[in-house]
């Protein structure tokens, strides 16, 4: 899922029972509301246990997206589902230690390491 005007593509995977986001490009000020539109849309129709949110392909986050993140992450928690972040490039998951997000929601190092967890 994609839009023409934003910098950034959303496909989904379902690997083992885990719905799979692979997030590519940037996501900034700009593109915030298509970024939580897409996200919405896809946890919403998703009814496994787990969520994860793969960022290898992400160049860039801003302050905004992040809150995007958090805010998907309240609604799967009130759906009692896990979310999870992995393959963060280093600047990006800099940014997710520093703001202490990986306080908030998990991460992980891989996809396989992240779906691991969140089976269990």
């Amino acid at each position: 899922m994609t839009d023409s005007g934003s910098q950034f593509d959303l496909q989904t995977e379902e690997f083992e029972n885990t719905l799979v986001i692979n997030v590519t490009g940037r996501v900034d000020g700009m593109n915030t509301r298509e970024f939580r539109s897409g996200l919405e849309q896809a946890t919403r129709s998703y009814d496994g246990p787990a969520i994860i949110l793969d960022f290898e392909s992400l160049s860039y986050i801003s302050s905004a997206g992040l809150r995007v993140i958090l805010l998907v992450a309240e609604a799967m928690n009130r759906r009692s589902r896990k979310l999870a972040l992995c393959s963060l490039p280093s600047a990006i998951l800099e940014i997710i230690q520093t703001t202490g997000f990986d306080n908030i929601i998990d991460v992980y190092m891989s996809r396989s390491s992240a779906i691991e967890a969140v089976t269990r």
